[in-house]
């Protein structure tokens, strides 16, 4: 029951967060905003589909056993939504799951923002990890976290060149150029 409860959860907040991106992105782009990443956006996509996918047929298939330490792993879990949100509402209108780019735009430097550059991919890698873990779901753990950090070395790069060619990136996080 416990394992429904949250599937279905996240899978409804996800779906809720594609509506909130795609009012930011469409907001944003009349502003002058313009897309970064567009060719690796996709594969994020699908990666994140193959994740729920993969956690709900390791679940239901092999029927792993609740983790001995599930308890813990809900507590890191639940602490992961309430940080997504903080994040979420940190970056309010610039809040999106592409990399949307508002030249001349402010670093968000709030929130979350203010300790760490990217605190929500921190946050879904936790997620990723953390969730299957709770249900036994081992495979799907150690898989997409791989997965993720692989799409991640790929996505944090870019956003940044992007955030340090438009905006005031360089000089909250006094990088230079």
């Amino acid at each position: 029951m416990l394992f429904w409860i949250l599937f279905i959860v996240v899978i409804c907040q996800r779906l809720a967060e594609l509506v909130v991106a795609k009012r930011n992105e469409t907001r944003m782009k009349a502003q002058g905003a313009y897309e970064v990443g567009a060719r690796h956006y996709p594969a994020i996509v699908l990666l994140h589909t193959a994740f729920f996918v993969s956690l709900l047929l390791e679940v239901l298939i092999r029927k792993p056993a609740l983790s001995p330490v599930w308890g813990v792993l809900l507590a890191i879990f639940l602490l992961t939504q309430v940080l997504r949100v903080w994040c979420l509402a940190s970056l309010g209108k610039f809040w999106n799951t592409k990399i949307i780019i508002l030249p001349g735009a402010d670093v968000v430097m709030k929130g979350p923002y203010r300790f760490i550059r990217h605190p929500n991919y921190v946050i879904v890698a936790t997620e990723i990890l953390v969730l299957p873990m709770i249900f036994g779901a081992y495979f799907t753990a150690i898989a997409f976290t791989l997965l993720n950090a692989w799409m991640m070395s790929v996505r944090i790069p870019q956003e940044e060149k992007a955030l340090k060619e438009a905006t005031n990136y360089n000089e909250k996080f006094s990088l230079g150029k």
